[in-house]
Formats: structure tokens, C-alpha cells, sequence
């Protein structure tokens, strides 16, 4: 595999002049670079007016390698082949190096260029490129590679301080100023032959040189000469050393490679807008700075956010009412290191109640709303620092967190959103503080950690009890007149408190989310349906293997309805209900399985006891099956009022009974197969028992038929 490096644009506020006298104090030898033995001239040449000198030097390296290595490829140094191209009229330097030891097996090239600032003609720009390729060594590429990676990457930096050692001593000596070239006197009869006969070779005309003197001059160099490739593309695309330090931090010499280089592919391959230079960073940082895997991951995203709109999300997005009221988030100043600070009451916020009333695409739409201003405020804290900012901290309260935030639905909802966090805003969380997680934290953390990068679960920071309080807490992260009030803090804190989002706000699929946007998610987890009179919805499940779990999740929006669990090995045929003529427009999504000639204990059996759900119930459950087959979920209208013998319907019964007997039920489900090892080890919650798993937790009915368990929660 090829290495390649591409150095940032350095600069020396210097003159060019001067900068070349401090150069070529390396040569012959240069104690300042200690791998650097010495050179010996090969050849010089100047062009007839002096404006172009080349001189072509073989350097001695000695290369820190291991001794045996050095032994067994029969070398003790290196030799390289220098060529220094000088045009003293343009006022660049071209340095052409190639290997000579072991050319046929190692082949190392390296360009380097000096050229005048284009923005201020008495300072010097450097931009330095190299390649490796090792095409066999002794069996020892790696290592050689490696080593020589290393050797290279030590010495880059180092040759930047060189240069500015050597203009300082200059300086100390006096001389400042060296005037710049200017071409010898010539008789009128040579000046007019010299312009009918053109330009004298191997110098570049003025006009091609985009560094030159000339303000008006093209971007583009024009190749009428070897000597055009030294001359660096428009400034607007490249990157300096100083801006890298100021605005994106520090960088190793390979890491300011891949940032250029993947820049400078974007450039020239992607159509549409560049992303900002932070923002390409991000995604090599997530990438461990391998080029192909962040380009990759980086052309995805880059896809994503034009296909659903992204850039214009700051512009377009509007959190409805219940969602400014209800979602228990908001930013808050900064830390003590300028990041900009959110934070997250996730204790008080109902999950449940805000998916369902808004649906996931509202709420992933928030959150992607939340990282977009997020970058935005980076951006600003490092203008307002004078340091680069490029991610924000996170401050999560739990308190009150309990089994209703393990609601399986929500936070499958919540692994989808940290999904797509992942995929498109990696690298922005600089610090995840967690504070007064209760015990039942851990569940939760099982379930989300593995769908969370590991580079991001390093920066978690979790807090039991009160033990963010005092040294070793929030005091170290965050200043005491920034701490929430809610958290022992003198700060007040406009984050909304949350609360229980009212059941009449929950929508079904037959009020969908009223948006103009193009739909982030095009499928929910959640179904609606109703039942009628004599028309339960059934849904069948297939298990091919026993030691399965079978979950659900419902809600009743409207009526009473009798929740049953039956079995089959007989597979049931799909077929709509037919409704009464009277009803039939009212039927929607209506499902009937259960064949009306199947016997109950012969055709099938009921595997769960009938629980009556009322309107306003919520109903979470489990059934671990035990044999293969067919089990099929009913939802039917509860209508019927218990009477026998002596005893008489209860008044609520009836009034019931007369409430629904002319309406449709509506309920809103989910339901998912577990194999069963999977959902003992990250859904033990609902193995639980009266966990309070939902706020209307009021009962627990459960059932041990046919050597099988069941837990319905209300």
C-alpha cells in the first residue's frame, strides 16, 4: 500500500530572500537535524541571466532502524538525491527528492515549495508532499514501513523550527533585508532577439505563476514549463498551519495529511457544498484518521443531508407546543473548557407519552435540530475563546428515572436516534455527565451502550446519588455559577420541567404527523386498529422454535377491549372482518384470524387468561412460549356483563356496556419476538413485578399456563 502525506500550507513571515539564506545554512551538514550526515553537490547549473539556479545534491541519512534490520539489508545510511530548482525572479523554490539506496525495492518521493505569500509579498509559504511505496524487503515491509513513517513524520515538524533557527541567527547578525534579484543590464539589440526568440529555458513566464508579484494574475498555472508544478493552487483551497492550530487544534503532521487530502478529494470528486473543515475533521477522528473509511462514512452523510434537507433543519424546523413543553432539554452556558452546554432532564421527561403523541419523526427531527445548533454554538465559542471548540458537553439529570423510561418501544425509538446520531454528527460529544442515576440505570445502560461508539463511551461520566457533588463532581467540569439550580446550584435553569403527556394528545395511524418535511423515517413501530362489535383484530406470530418471548405493547385510546393469547399449530388464514353494511366504513385496519369453525381446545388453545383493558390503559406484557407453532394475539370489545346466580352487574359494567356498545374501539400496538436468552439478558425489567413500568401501574395479572410466563403491567 502507497503512504502519502500532505503538509498544510506553513508560513514564515519573512522574505523570501531571506528565508532562502536561512535554507541553505543546511547544506553542506546541519547539526540541527541529527539524521542528516551531510550532502555532496553533484551538479550546478544557472540559466545566462542568473534567474534560475539548480543544484543537485547526494544527502547521507542515517535512519534510527533496528540494528538487526540494518544488518540484514547489508546498509548502515542512506543516500538521497536532492534536486533544488531556484527562480529568483519568481521567487520560488522547487525541492525534487527520490531514494537511492534500495530504489528498486522502497520508492520514496517528495516534493517541496517555496513561493511568496499571495496575500503579503514579504512572507514565505511552504508546502511539502510525499509518497512511499515499499514493494519488497526482505519480508520486512511492515516494519519498514512503520519505521519509516515514523523517522518522517519526527523530522517534519523539525524541519519548520530548522528554518526559523536559522533566521534568527541570521537576525542576530544582522541582516535583515537581502534585496531581491533584478536582471543584469542588456544592450537594446539582445532585449529584442530575446523577445522574438520567447523565454529562455526553464523559466517560468510571469504570467503563469500564481504566487507572483501581480495581483490580477490567473489562479491556474499554465504548464509552459517543468517548473509550473511548483507553483501551489488558488490560496482559497488551501489550508495554513496557523488556521489548523487556531481553529481546529492540534494536529499530528499524518492527521493535517488526511484532512488536506480528503479536503482536497472532496474538491475536486464531490458535487454539491464542501463541508467545513471541523466537520471533515470529525468524521476522520471517527474513522481513526483512515482516509477510505472516513470518506466513505462522510459521502454517506453528506447523501443523507441533501436527500432529507438537513442544512435548512435550523431554518425550517418548528418544535410543535408540546414538544417545547414536554421534552425536558435545552442548552445552558458552557463549561469550564467553552463548550457549549445541553442538558437533558431525562428522569422527568415521559418518552412514552412524547412518541406517542408525536411520533419518532418529530422527535428524531428535534434532536437532529439540537446537534445542527449545537455545531453552530461551537462555532461561536471559538470566536468568542480565540481556541478551537468543536464539541459540546452533555449534562443528563436521572432522577426519576424508573421501568416506564424501559418502555421496550421508546427505547427502540432511542437507539434509532442514536443511530443516525452516530452516523452523521460523530465526534461532537466532547463529555456525557450523568448524574443521580438510580439503580435501575444499569437495565437501561445494558440495552444502549453497544449501539454507542466506544471512542463516545469513553467520555461518559456517571454520577450515583449525590456524588456529584463536591471534588470530583460537577465542580470540575463546570463553573459554580453555571450549576443548575435543580442541582444544588445558584443558576436557574429555563429547562422545562416535563410531566405526563395527557393520553388525548396520542396520535393513531389514522392522524398522521402533520409535516411538510420530507419524512426521516418512513415505516413507525407503531400500528393502530379498531374493534368492533363482533369483530375482534387478531394478529398471528409464528415460532419456529420453542424458549421464544413474544412482547406487547398497547394502549386503549377508545372503549374496553378483552386482550387474549391464543396457540395453533394449524397456521390461520389472513382474512379481513366483515363488518356489518352499517359499520363497514368504520372498520379500518380490522384483522380475523381465528376461523369461526375452529373449536377453542381443539383447534387451538388459549395460552394467556382474558384481561379486560378500560380506555386510558396502558398494557405492557410477555409470554415465553414453549412449543413451535402459531400464536395469535385478539383484541376484542368488551361488552358483556358478568352475572350469575345471585349476583348482579356492577354499576360501572353497565354504564361501560352503554358508553361503547354503539362506538368502535381504537387501541394503538406493538408487538416483537425475543429469542428468549436475548430478552432475559436486556429486558430482565419485564420480568419484574410491580415496578411501576407505567404510571397507571395498578395491578399485575399473570399467568404459568402450559409450563409458560406472562407479565401484564397496567
Amino acid at each position: 500500500m502507497v503512504q502519502k502525506y500532505q503538509s498544510p500550507v506553513r508560513v514564515y513571515k519573512y522574505p523570501f530572500e531571506l528565508v532562502m539564506a536561512a535554507y541553505e545554512k543546511r547544506f553542506p551538514t546541519c547539526p540541527e537535524i541529527p539524521v542528516f550526515l551531510g550532502s555532496e553537490i553533484l551538479q550546478e547549473s544557472k540559466s545566462d541571466d542568473g534567474a534560475v539556479h539548480i543544484i543537485e545534491r547526494s544527502c547521507k541519512l542515517n535512519v534510527d532502524a533496528p540494528r538487526l534490520l540494518k544488518k540484514i539489508a547489508g546498509v548502515e545510511y542512506v543516500f538521497f538525491i536532492q534536486k533544488n530548482t531556484v527562480n529568483w525572479k519568481e521567487r520560488t523554490l522547487l525541492i525534487e527528492a527520490h531514494n537511492e539506496t534500495f530504489a528498486n525495492r522502497v520508492v520514496v518521493l517528495e516534493t517541496c515549495s517555496y513561493s511568496v505569500h499571495p496575500e503579503n509579498e514579504e512572507w514565505t509559504c511552504f508546502e511539502q508532499s510525499a509518497s512511499l511505496d515499499i514493494k519488497s524487503f526482505f519480508g520486512f515491509e511492515s516494519t519498514v514501513e512503520k519505521i519509516a513513517m515514523k523517522q518522517y513524520t519526527s523530522n517534519i515538524k523539525r524541519g519548520k523550527e530548522v528554518i526559523e533557527h536559522y533566521l534568527k541567527e541570521l537576525i542576530s547578525q544582522g541582516i535583515t533585508f537581502i534585496p531581491r534579484w533584478t536582471p543584469p543590464p542588456v544592450s537594446r539589440q539582445k532585449e529584442k532577439r530575446a523577445l522574438a526568440v520567447g523565454h529562455n529555458p526553464g523559466i517560468v513566464p510571469a504570467e503563469s505563476c500564481v504566487h507572483g508579484t501581480n495581483k490580477e494574475q490567473s489562479s491556474t498555472p499554465t504548464r509552459t514549463s517543468p517548473l509550473s508544478c511548483c507553483f501551489l493552487p488558488s490560496p482559497a483551497d488551501k489550508l495554513d498551519a496557523d488556521y489548523i492550530e487556531r481553529y481546529l487544534g492540534q494536529l499530528t503532521p499524518m492527521q493535517e495529511s488526511c484532512l488536506i487530502r480528503l479536503r482536497q478529494w472532496l474538491q475536486e470528486m464531490h458535487k454539491g457544498k464542501i463541508p467545513k473543515d471541523e466537520h471533515i475533521l470529525r468524521f476522520l477522528r471517527a474513522r481513526d484518521f483512515n482516509i477510505d473509511k472516513a470518506r466513505e462514512m462522510l459521502c454517506q452523510s453528506l447523501t443523507w443531508r441533501k436527500q432529507y434537507q438537513v442544512d435548512y433543519i435550523l431554518q425550517t424546523w418548528r418544535p410543535p407546543s408540546l414538544l417545547e413543553e414536554y421534552y425536558t432539554g435545552g442548552w445552558h452556558y458552557q463549561d469550564k473548557d467553552g463548550r457549549p452546554l445541553y442538558i437533558l432532564r431525562l428522569g422527568q421527561m415521559d418518552t412514552k407519552g412524547l412518541v406517542k403523541a408525536l411520533g419518532e419523526e418529530s422527535l428524531l427531527r428535534h434532536v437532529l435540530s439540537i446537534n445542527e445548533e449545537g455545531q453552530k454554538r461551537c462555532e461561536e465559542n471559538t470566536n468568542l475563546f480565540g481556541r478551537p471548540i468543536t464539541s459540546w458537553t452533555c449534562l443528563v439529570d436521572l432522577e426519576g428515572l424508573n421501568m416506564r423510561h424501559l418502555w421496550r418501544p421508546g427505547v427502540k425509538a432511542l437507539l434509532r436516534i442514536i443511530e443516525v446520531v452516530e452516523d452523521n454528527y460523530p465526534e461532537t460529544l466532547g463529555r456525557l455527565l450523568i448524574v443521580r442515576a438510580p439503580r435501575v440505570f444499569p437495565v437501561l445502560w445494558t440495552l444502549v451502550s453497544p449501539f454507542i461508539n466506544e471512542n463516545t463511551r469513553q467520555k461518559f461520566l456517571i454520577y450515583s446519588g449525590n456524588n456529584y457533588q463536591g471534588p470530583g463532581g460537577l465542580v470540575d467540569y463546570l463553573d459554580k455559577d453555571v450549576i443548575p439550580d435543580f442541582l444544588g446550584g445558584e443558576c436557574v435553569c429555563n429547562v422545562p420541567e416535563g410531566g405526563l403527556v395527557p393520553k388525548s394528545l396520542y396520535q393513531t395511524d389514522e392522524e398522521p404527523e402533520n409535516s411538510d418535511h420530507i419524512r426521516l423515517w418512513t415505516e413507525t413501530i407503531y400500528h393502530s386498529a379498531n374493534v368492533l362489535k363482533g369483530a375482534p383484530h387478531e394478529i398471528v406470530v409464528e415460532i419456529l422454535e420453542g424458549e421464544s418471548v413474544i412482547t406487547w405493547d398497547f394502549d386503549i385510546l377508545k372503549g374496553d377491549v378483552v386482550f387474549c393469547l391464543f396457540h395453533s399449530k394449524r397456521a390461520p388464514e389472513t382474512n379481513r372482518k366483515e363488518a356489518p353494511s352499517s359499520s363497514a366504513s368504520t372498520a379500518g385496519d380490522n384483522m380475523q384470524l381465528i376461523d369461526k369453525s375452529w373449536v377453542l381446545g381443539v383447534d387451538y388453545s388459549r395460552m394467556e387468561s382474558p384481561l379486560v383493558c378500560r380506555e386510558g390503559e396502558s398494557i405492557q406484557g410477555s409470554h415465553v412460549t414453549r412449543w413451535p407453532g402459531f400464536y395469535v394475539l385478539q383484541w376484542k370489545m368488551h361488552s358483556s356483563l358478568p352475572c350469575s346466580g345471585t349476583s348482579l352487574p356492577r354499576v360501572d359494567d353497565v354504564l361501560a356496556s352503554l358508553q361503547v356498545s354503539s362506538h368502535k374501539c381504537k387501541l394503538m400496538y406493538y408487538f416483537e419476538v425475543l429469542a428468549s436468552k436475548d430478552f432475559r439478558g436486556s429486558m430482565s425489567s419485564l420480568e419484574s413485578c410491580n415496578s411501576g413500568f407505567s404510571q397507571l401501574s395498578a395491578a399485575t395479572t399473570s399467568s404459568n399456563q402450559s409450563q409458560s410466563s406472562s407479565l401484564i403491567s397496567r
